[in-house]
Protein backbone atom coordinates (compact mmCIF):
# COMPACT_ATOMS: atom_id res chain seq x y z
CA UNK A 1 0.00 0.00 0.00
CA UNK A 2 2.43 2.56 1.22
CA UNK A 3 4.48 2.02 -2.50
CA UNK A 4 1.10 2.64 -4.13
CA UNK A 5 0.42 5.63 -1.99
CA UNK A 6 4.33 6.87 -3.07
CA UNK A 7 3.36 6.30 -6.73
CA UNK A 8 -0.05 7.98 -6.43
CA UNK A 9 1.98 11.04 -5.29
CA UNK A 10 4.35 11.48 -7.91
CA UNK A 11 1.47 10.86 -11.04
CA UNK A 12 -0.32 13.98 -9.17
CA UNK A 13 2.84 16.15 -8.77
CA UNK A 14 3.72 15.32 -12.76
CA UNK A 15 0.28 16.08 -13.31
CA UNK A 16 0.15 19.67 -11.66
CA UNK A 17 4.12 20.38 -13.08
CA UNK A 18 2.44 19.49 -16.59
CA UNK A 19 -0.54 21.97 -16.02
CA UNK A 20 2.12 24.93 -14.89
CA UNK A 21 3.59 23.87 -18.12
CA UNK A 22 1.29 24.68 -19.93
CA UNK A 23 -0.77 27.52 -18.41
CA UNK A 24 2.36 29.47 -16.73
CA UNK A 25 0.97 32.02 -14.33
CA UNK A 26 2.91 35.15 -15.71
CA UNK A 27 2.84 34.43 -19.58
CA UNK A 28 2.94 36.70 -23.25
CA UNK A 29 3.16 33.37 -24.84
CA UNK A 30 0.88 32.28 -27.17
CA UNK A 31 -2.00 30.08 -26.37
CA UNK A 32 -0.33 27.62 -28.54
CA UNK A 33 2.89 27.41 -26.96
CA UNK A 34 1.46 26.20 -23.71
CA UNK A 35 0.56 22.97 -25.16
CA UNK A 36 3.50 21.85 -26.96
CA UNK A 37 3.33 18.09 -26.04
CA UNK A 38 5.69 16.79 -29.21
CA UNK A 39 8.29 16.75 -26.46
CA UNK A 40 6.79 16.10 -23.07
CA UNK A 41 9.54 16.23 -20.26
CA UNK A 42 8.05 13.30 -19.07
CA UNK A 43 7.11 9.87 -20.29
CA UNK A 44 4.77 9.11 -17.14
CA UNK A 45 2.26 11.97 -17.61
CA UNK A 46 1.76 10.71 -21.57
CA UNK A 47 1.21 7.16 -20.00
CA UNK A 48 -1.02 8.37 -17.29
CA UNK A 49 -3.62 10.10 -20.24
CA UNK A 50 -3.34 7.40 -22.21
CA UNK A 51 -4.87 5.11 -19.36
CA UNK A 52 -7.44 8.29 -18.62
CA UNK A 53 -8.17 8.59 -22.46
CA UNK A 54 -8.89 5.09 -23.18
CA UNK A 55 -10.41 4.09 -20.32
CA UNK A 56 -12.67 7.01 -19.43
CA UNK A 57 -16.10 6.12 -21.28
CA UNK A 58 -19.59 7.10 -20.33
CA UNK A 59 -20.64 3.62 -19.25
CA UNK A 60 -17.43 3.50 -16.91
CA UNK A 61 -18.56 7.39 -15.59
CA UNK A 62 -21.95 5.66 -15.06
CA UNK A 63 -20.79 2.63 -13.20
CA UNK A 64 -18.31 4.56 -10.89
CA UNK A 65 -21.34 6.69 -9.89
CA UNK A 66 -23.21 3.62 -9.35
CA UNK A 67 -20.38 2.44 -7.08
CA UNK A 68 -18.83 5.70 -4.90
CA UNK A 69 -22.39 7.16 -5.13
CA UNK A 70 -24.07 5.78 -2.38
CA UNK A 71 -21.44 7.23 0.04
CA UNK A 72 -21.17 3.89 2.52
CA UNK A 73 -17.21 3.70 2.15
CA UNK A 74 -16.46 5.91 5.00
CA UNK A 75 -17.58 8.56 7.65
CA UNK A 76 -15.60 11.51 8.69
CA UNK A 77 -15.59 14.88 9.85
CA UNK A 78 -13.72 17.03 7.84
CA UNK A 79 -10.64 17.31 9.74
CA UNK A 80 -10.47 13.40 9.78
CA UNK A 81 -10.73 13.14 5.94
CA UNK A 82 -8.02 15.48 5.77
CA UNK A 83 -5.88 13.69 8.04
CA UNK A 84 -6.78 10.29 6.02
CA UNK A 85 -5.92 12.21 3.02
CA UNK A 86 -2.57 12.82 4.39
CA UNK A 87 -1.44 9.23 4.26
CA UNK A 88 -1.02 10.21 0.24
CA UNK A 89 2.42 12.41 1.22
CA UNK A 90 5.58 10.91 -0.70
CA UNK A 91 8.23 10.77 2.12
CA UNK A 92 10.48 10.31 -0.62
CA UNK A 93 10.47 12.89 -2.31
CA UNK A 94 13.80 15.03 -1.76
CA UNK A 95 12.46 18.75 -2.82
CA UNK A 96 9.21 19.30 -0.91
CA UNK A 97 7.49 17.84 2.36
CA UNK A 98 4.17 19.20 2.54
CA UNK A 99 1.44 17.07 3.18
CA UNK A 100 -1.74 17.12 1.80
CA UNK A 101 -3.74 19.49 4.89
CA UNK A 102 -0.46 22.02 4.15
CA UNK A 103 -1.48 22.36 0.23
CA UNK A 104 -4.86 22.56 1.34
CA UNK A 105 -4.09 25.60 3.57
CA UNK A 106 -1.97 27.09 1.49
CA UNK A 107 -4.57 27.34 -1.15
CA UNK A 108 -7.02 28.28 1.59
CA UNK A 109 -4.90 31.34 3.43
CA UNK A 110 -4.51 32.72 0.07
CA UNK A 111 -7.76 32.99 -0.78
CA UNK A 112 -8.83 34.49 2.73
CA UNK A 113 -5.59 36.96 2.43
CA UNK A 114 -7.47 38.28 -0.75
CA UNK A 115 -10.44 39.11 1.42
CA UNK A 116 -12.90 36.52 -0.53
CA UNK A 117 -16.12 34.91 1.21
CA UNK A 118 -15.92 32.35 3.58
CA UNK A 119 -17.69 29.89 1.65
CA UNK A 120 -14.53 30.48 -0.94
CA UNK A 121 -12.24 29.76 1.70
CA UNK A 122 -13.63 26.45 3.04
CA UNK A 123 -13.82 25.72 -0.73
CA UNK A 124 -10.16 26.36 -1.16
CA UNK A 125 -9.64 24.10 1.92
CA UNK A 126 -11.85 21.67 0.93
CA UNK A 127 -11.52 21.07 -2.82
CA UNK A 128 -9.30 18.18 -3.20
CA UNK A 129 -10.73 15.82 -0.37
CA UNK A 130 -12.07 14.01 -3.27
CA UNK A 131 -8.38 12.71 -3.58
CA UNK A 132 -9.25 9.83 -0.83
CA UNK A 133 -10.26 7.89 -4.05
CA UNK A 134 -7.13 6.43 -4.74
CA UNK A 135 -7.38 5.04 -0.66
CA UNK A 136 -10.69 3.24 -1.67
CA UNK A 137 -8.18 1.58 -4.51
CA UNK A 138 -9.28 3.11 -7.75
CA UNK A 139 -6.40 3.69 -9.96
CA UNK A 140 -4.91 6.82 -10.56
CA UNK A 141 -5.94 7.91 -13.77
CA UNK A 142 -9.36 7.59 -12.08
CA UNK A 143 -8.64 10.20 -9.86
CA UNK A 144 -6.62 13.34 -11.19
CA UNK A 145 -6.17 14.54 -14.51
CA UNK A 146 -8.02 16.75 -16.75
CA UNK A 147 -11.73 16.60 -16.74
CA UNK A 148 -13.73 16.12 -19.87
CA UNK A 149 -17.43 15.71 -20.45
CA UNK A 150 -18.54 11.47 -21.45
CA UNK A 151 -21.30 10.86 -23.90
CA UNK A 152 -20.35 13.16 -26.73
CA UNK A 153 -17.26 14.15 -29.13
CA UNK A 154 -13.80 14.49 -27.72
CA UNK A 155 -12.32 17.71 -27.89
CA UNK A 156 -9.61 18.20 -29.21
CA UNK A 157 -8.69 20.65 -27.03
CA UNK A 158 -8.24 18.23 -24.57
CA UNK A 159 -4.88 17.14 -23.74
CA UNK A 160 -3.24 14.35 -25.67
CA UNK A 161 -6.81 13.97 -27.92
CA UNK A 162 -4.95 11.41 -30.37
CA UNK A 163 -5.31 8.73 -27.24
CA UNK A 164 -9.44 8.72 -27.38
CA UNK A 165 -8.83 6.95 -31.23
CA UNK A 166 -8.41 3.77 -28.79
CA UNK A 167 -11.74 4.73 -26.41
CA UNK A 168 -14.50 2.91 -27.29
CA UNK A 169 -16.97 5.51 -27.28
CA UNK A 170 -14.79 7.03 -30.15
CA UNK A 171 -16.35 4.72 -32.80
CA UNK A 172 -19.91 4.50 -31.26
CA UNK A 173 -22.18 6.70 -33.25
CA UNK A 174 -24.30 7.25 -29.71
CA UNK A 175 -21.36 9.10 -28.33
CA UNK A 176 -19.48 10.04 -30.91
CA UNK A 177 -20.99 13.24 -32.49
CA UNK A 178 -20.57 16.58 -31.58
CA UNK A 179 -24.05 16.37 -28.91
CA UNK A 180 -24.09 12.53 -28.26
CA UNK A 181 -26.38 11.74 -25.75
CA UNK A 182 -27.32 15.75 -24.84
CA UNK A 183 -29.17 18.38 -26.35
CA UNK A 184 -27.67 21.62 -27.74
CA UNK A 185 -27.21 24.42 -24.76
CA UNK A 186 -28.35 21.67 -22.27
CA UNK A 187 -26.30 23.04 -18.89
CA UNK A 188 -23.42 21.05 -17.68
CA UNK A 189 -25.82 20.20 -14.44
CA UNK A 190 -27.30 17.53 -17.21
CA UNK A 191 -23.41 16.55 -18.32
CA UNK A 192 -21.48 13.62 -17.34
CA UNK A 193 -18.29 14.62 -16.50
CA UNK A 194 -15.32 12.04 -16.45
CA UNK A 195 -14.79 10.20 -13.55
CA UNK A 196 -12.75 11.52 -10.82
CA UNK A 197 -11.75 13.61 -7.40
CA UNK A 198 -13.17 16.44 -8.39
CA UNK A 199 -16.86 14.52 -9.57
CA UNK A 200 -16.70 12.59 -6.63
CA UNK A 201 -16.33 15.61 -4.35
CA UNK A 202 -19.16 17.53 -6.03
CA UNK A 203 -21.86 14.92 -5.67
CA UNK A 204 -20.42 14.59 -1.70
CA UNK A 205 -20.83 18.43 -1.08
CA UNK A 206 -23.92 18.92 -3.07
CA UNK A 207 -26.64 19.78 -0.46
CA UNK A 208 -23.60 21.62 1.74
CA UNK A 209 -22.17 24.52 -0.57
CA UNK A 210 -23.37 27.18 -2.42
CA UNK A 211 -23.61 26.81 -6.56
CA UNK A 212 -20.91 28.47 -6.93
CA UNK A 213 -18.52 26.47 -4.43
CA UNK A 214 -20.16 23.46 -6.23
CA UNK A 215 -19.08 24.77 -9.67
CA UNK A 216 -15.50 25.47 -8.57
CA UNK A 217 -15.23 21.77 -7.25
CA UNK A 218 -16.89 19.91 -10.13
CA UNK A 219 -14.93 21.87 -12.84
CA UNK A 220 -11.07 22.90 -11.50
CA UNK A 221 -9.95 20.49 -13.57
CA UNK A 222 -12.33 21.32 -16.33
CA UNK A 223 -9.19 22.72 -18.51
CA UNK A 224 -10.64 22.13 -21.71
CA UNK A 225 -13.63 24.66 -20.80
CA UNK A 226 -12.24 27.36 -18.55
CA UNK A 227 -9.19 27.75 -20.01
CA UNK A 228 -9.78 26.32 -23.99
CA UNK A 229 -13.44 27.21 -24.22
CA UNK A 230 -13.84 23.47 -25.73
CA UNK A 231 -17.80 23.36 -24.63
CA UNK A 232 -19.64 25.55 -25.03
CA UNK A 233 -22.16 24.25 -27.36
CA UNK A 234 -22.75 22.15 -24.01
CA UNK A 235 -23.19 25.09 -21.40
CA UNK A 236 -25.68 27.71 -20.91
CA UNK A 237 -26.49 30.69 -19.27
CA UNK A 238 -25.58 29.92 -15.75
CA UNK A 239 -22.96 27.60 -16.53
CA UNK A 240 -21.03 30.64 -17.88
CA UNK A 241 -22.17 32.87 -15.14
CA UNK A 242 -20.67 30.46 -12.28
CA UNK A 243 -17.24 29.55 -14.32
CA UNK A 244 -16.00 32.69 -13.61
CA UNK A 245 -15.42 31.44 -9.98
CA UNK A 246 -13.94 28.58 -11.50
CA UNK A 247 -11.62 30.57 -13.52
CA UNK A 248 -11.19 33.43 -10.38
CA UNK A 249 -10.48 30.12 -8.26
CA UNK A 250 -7.51 28.35 -9.97
CA UNK A 251 -4.65 30.63 -10.45
CA UNK A 252 -4.91 30.00 -6.16
CA UNK A 253 -5.21 26.49 -6.89
CA UNK A 254 -2.11 26.20 -9.27
CA UNK A 255 0.28 28.83 -7.66
CA UNK A 256 0.03 29.45 -4.00
CA UNK A 257 1.87 26.19 -3.46
CA UNK A 258 5.65 26.95 -1.58
CA UNK A 259 7.42 25.30 0.57
CA UNK A 260 6.93 26.88 3.68
CA UNK A 261 4.54 24.84 5.75
CA UNK A 262 1.71 26.86 7.25
CA UNK A 263 0.68 26.25 10.98
CA UNK A 264 -2.00 23.59 10.67
CA UNK A 265 -2.73 23.74 14.85
CA UNK A 266 -3.45 27.14 14.77
CA UNK A 267 -5.52 27.12 11.81
CA UNK A 268 -7.22 24.17 12.57
CA UNK A 269 -9.82 26.30 14.89
CA UNK A 270 -10.68 28.70 12.50
CA UNK A 271 -11.48 26.12 9.81
CA UNK A 272 -13.60 23.47 12.50
CA UNK A 273 -15.94 27.11 12.35
CA UNK A 274 -15.93 27.05 8.77
CA UNK A 275 -17.10 23.04 8.40
CA UNK A 276 -19.43 23.97 11.45
CA UNK A 277 -21.13 26.19 9.37
CA UNK A 278 -21.20 24.87 6.16
CA UNK A 279 -21.23 21.04 6.70
CA UNK A 280 -22.43 17.95 8.43
CA UNK A 281 -20.69 16.82 11.71
CA UNK A 282 -19.90 13.96 10.02
CA UNK A 283 -18.84 13.71 5.82
CA UNK A 284 -20.26 10.35 4.07
CA UNK A 285 -17.40 8.99 1.75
Amino acid sequence: MEHKKSNFNKIEELWEEDLLKRYPENSHKKKQEYRNYDAPARDTVKDFYYLNHVNQTYEFVLEKEKEFLSFDKKEMSLWEAVDFLNTLVDDSDPDIDLDQTQHLLQTSEAIKADGHPDWFVLTGFLHDLGKVLCLFDEPQWAVVGDTFPVGCKFSDKIVYPEFFKENPDNDNEKYNSKYGVYEPNCGLRNVHMSWGHDEYLYHIMKDSLPDEALYIIRYHSFYAQHRENAYEHLMDEYDHKMFKWVQAFNPYDLYSKSPTPPNAEELKPYYQQLATKYLPEKIRF
